[in-house]
């Protein structure tokens, strides 16, 4: 398999894929905050671009280790069970935060050059959204990410059609699966500590990335 023609767009392709098949289950379940997630979403989609353009003036490495203390910080915060003191509320501050957290971090994942998916999460997070609300609200904002990144590879791809039609059905058969079991099964509070010990195995990965 090619890796510019076929692995990028098909892991793009998979990716959103996974992404709006669990929104699917999230939103019947109110499990996604619009007045969040629009404004991130498009703030992300405006400023990592922009981010991306001055990417060869500045070394991304200092970004990265700011990314993984953040990450690390809030992982800390989910396992200790933080709460903010004031929960966002109304629709204006939703909209201000959106707009103002989607365009700082779109800018830094365009400046480093790496997807947003992962610092989404912890982001959320920090700001004091429920776990789950969290989960559902990143799927929503990170198909977009994919959407548009597949969209820019689209024309200088060349995928295999029967491999595409497979994953994807397998793709969005887990998908359903998994996004179903935690919406079920799982308490806020526990996958709160489960997203607190991955983010700081993700900050390790990011300081090692840094260092190598």
């Amino acid at each position: 398999m090619d890796f510019k023609m076929e692995a990028i767009p098909l892991g793009l392709l998979l990716n959103f894929c996974v992404q709006i098949s669990a929104f699917t289950t999230y939103v019947r379940n109110r499990l996604v905050d619009f007045k969040i997630a629009l404004p991130f979403a498009l703030s992300m989609i405006i400023f990592a671009p922009l981010g991306a353009l001055v990417n060869f003036r500045l070394s991304p490495k200092p970004i990265i280790l700011l990314f993984s203390l953040f990450t690390f910080f809030a992982g800390l915060l989910a396992i200790s069970g933080y709460k903010p003191r004031k929960k966002i509320s109304s629709r204006k501050a939703k909209l201000f935060l959106g707009f103002s957290v989607g365009s700082v971090l779109g800018f830094l994942v365009g400046l480093i050059g790496r997807g947003g998916g992962s610092f989404i999460v912890p982001t959320l997070l920090v700001i004091g959204l429920d776990a789950k609300v969290c989960v559902g609200t990143s799927t929503f904002i990170a198909s977009f990410s994919s959407l548009i990144g597949f969209l820019s590879h689209l024309f200088h791809s060349r995928l295999n059609l029967i491999i595409t039609i497979l994953t994807v059905g397998l793709v969005i058969l887990g998908s359903q699966l998994g996004s179903r079991f935690m919406v079920a099964r799982i308490k806020s509070r526990t996958l709160k500590k489960i997203f607190g010990w991955v983010l700081i195995l993700i900050s390790i990965l990011l300081v090692k990335s840094v260092f190598r």
